[in-house]
């Protein structure tokens, strides 16, 4: 590799200049009077110039490291130093990686990114097969929330007739978790030998995953009382004897969105209440957004009907074994340690914008 050939590795893609002309922008925003009477708007400023400066000051560490490896391995090709020849690689091998972490941070800059992450997940039509696929996929985005170091806080856990769940929700909380778990909103689909038939069939069942950015509380999202119904009762799913013989559980209906909300996780009404109404206030905030943005809308058109054809991803336990983004085309043969929660390679693709090329255009 020449250091030409190095510096190539840097295509412009993070838009340098331009972040460097938004940082004097806010730079001289924030030397005007007044700039702090709009206290939260400051402090998003402020925010944004810092984001910037470590993504460039980061650009410009790593570039100067892949230039100095190429002028490196030029003199090494140059004295047949094969030493050397090796250190230049090595070094260039390591920015290259860090590049790719910047790039796959650079695909995290959506504003509500770095927000905590909502995860619903229902299980399609299929009875016990689909609850009990519902639940797999509710272990799985667990375990891949927690391998990423993410809380995770069951809010909601609808359990099916015989097995499995009807749906659940969760929050995932950290850093970036809207940003990475919204890579698994739509469809998924499961074939295997279903367990629960005598005959050892094959089953094919359907389970949709969307997720919503949590929002800041500061964030003013009016919901009046009259638009809403209350409702308590008794939680359904595990918690200890306290949680399941009082009515603690939460179900808040909005009337005017249609939105319904539940909570039994927490031992104490008030604090179930308070949970449902935050998780409310995040979905109706999510509603407006996608009404003023068109990407709003196209987030809104991954919810599709729960069935063939429709899925992201395709999980197959026989006849062979093999996970299948539809999205990326990336496949893994690794089949239970994806259902255990390792699906970086499949974030990272999405979020990257890898297309799969027999996939039509949406």
């Amino acid at each position: 590799m020449s250091s030409r050939s190095a510096s190539t590795i840097f295509g412009g893609g993070f838009d340098i200049e331009v972040k460097e002309a938004r940082i004097r922008t806010i730079d001289e925003q924030a030397g005007r009077p007044g700039f702090w009477d709009k206290n939260l708007e400051a402090q998003a400023l402020l925010k944004e110039k810092a984001q910037a400066e470590q993504t460039v000051a980061s650009w410009r560490k790593e570039k100067r490291a892949v230039e100095d490896a190429g002028v490196l391995l030029d003199l090494a090709d140059e004295a047949h130093d094969e030493a050397s020849r090796a250190e230049a690689a090595q070094a260039a091998a390591q920015s290259a990686q860090a590049v790719a972490a910047m790039e796959l941070a650079r695909m995290l800059s959506g504003p509500q990114d770095h927000a905590p992450a909502i995860v619903t997940i229902n299980a399609g039509a299929g009875g016990t097969e689909s609850c009990d696929w519902a639940a797999m996929l509710l272990r799985m985005l667990s375990r891949y929330a927690e391998r990423k170091g993410f809380e995770v806080e069951l809010t909601d856990f609808q359990p099916g007739d015989e097995a499995g769940i009807k749906s659940a929700d969760f929050i995932a909380r950290g850093e970036y978790a809207y940003g990475y778990l919204k890579a698994e909103a739509g469809v998924h689909r499961l074939v295997r030998i279903s367990p629960f038939d005598a005959a050892a069939r094959r089953h094919t069942s359907f389970a949709s995953v969307f997720v919503y950015p949590e929002i800041e509380n500061d964030i003013e999202i009016e919901v009046k009382e009259a638009d809403i119904r209350i409702d308590t009762f008794r939680a359904s799913g595990a918690g200890g004897q306290k949680v399941n013989k009082t009515s603690s559980a939460v179900r808040i209906t909005h009337f005017p969105s249609g939105i319904v909300v539940s909570c039994q996780n927490e031992r104490s009404q008030g604090r179930n209440r308070d949970l449902a109404m935050k998780i409310l206030k995040s979905r109706l905030h999510e509603l407006e957004e996608r009404k003023r943005d068109a990407e709003r809308d196209a987030v809104e058109a991954q919810k599709k009907e729960i069935a063939f054809g429709s899925q992201i991803r395709s999980y197959v336990l026989a006849p062979y074994r093999l996970v299948k983004d539809h999205r990326t085309g990336v496949e893994k043969g690794n089949v239970d340690a994806v259902l255990d929660g390792d699906l970086d390679e499949f974030v990272t693709a999405y979020l990257m914008g890898v297309r799969n090329p027999n996939r039509p255009a949406d």
